[in-house]
């Protein structure tokens, strides 16, 4: 779910004022999955634009609290959330670490990389949620670790009906700064796309798998 419309409105404007998610319904991009997509997201680019990546590190630590209280650590996912975990950890006062997908082959083979202690309250930050698979294998590592996870939040979602299924089946509640629907919404409102495209955008986003735009 979201944190609330306002928060969505503004971080769906932010993300299309900086390209961090480009609409384009009649030039689909490829996924590596192979899924043809008229949306295409990158949150990393908010680093770049320091107004915007304060406002995202704020929002995100405010809504933490609000939501969970304050954690004994915040955990990002590799690699996309790790930015933007560290900035979130650094507003809050926080410890800070970040989860691979899986564990390293050399050295000390770690798959959680930080300090992490049994027992300790963690809230996981994510960049985006498609499918939730690889945010909620990060969600395993920590709980392998005996941490105590009390829920993700992430900038944006794409709103997929398996995603809500994965997380429910995990019993983890995700909240988000923003999500598809919202950004429809915004970007119908500011003309970025016209109604015909919003029913293309929509279409994709019922069937994203079998979804062909021509």
């Amino acid at each position: 779910m979201i944190f609330n419309k306002d928060t969505a409105k503004k971080t769906a404007e932010v993300l299309l004022q900086i390209n961090a998610i480009k609409l384009s319904p009649k030039e689909p991009f490829t996924w590596a999955s192979g899924w043809k997509s008229p949306i295409y997201c990158d949150n990393r680019i908010i680093l770049s634009f320091p107004p915007i990546r304060n406002y995202i590190r704020e929002t995100m630590a405010k809504h933490i609290e609000l939501q969970y209280g304050k954690p004994d650590v915040i955990a990002g996912v590799a690699t996309g959330a790790i930015g933007i975990g560290m900035l979130v950890a650094e507003y809050l006062g926080l410890p800070f670490v970040y989860v691979r997908p899986e564990a390293k082959a050399h050295g000390r083979k770690n798959q959680i990389e930080g300090f992490l202690e049994s027992g300790q309250n963690v809230v996981v930050v994510e960049d985006l949620i498609s499918t939730g698979k690889s945010s909620l294998n990060a969600v395993r590592a920590l709980k392998e670790a005996h941490a105590n996870v009390k829920g993700m939040v992430a900038i944006f979602s794409y709103g997929f009906d398996i995603a809500t299924q994965n997380f429910a089946e995990e019993n983890i509640t995700l909240n988000t700064l923003s999500n598809y629907e919202n950004l429809l919404d915004q970007a119908l409102d500011t003309k970025y796309i016209t109604e015909d495209q919003l029913a293309t955008l929509k279409d994709w986003n019922a069937n994203p798998s079998e979804w062909n735009a021509f």
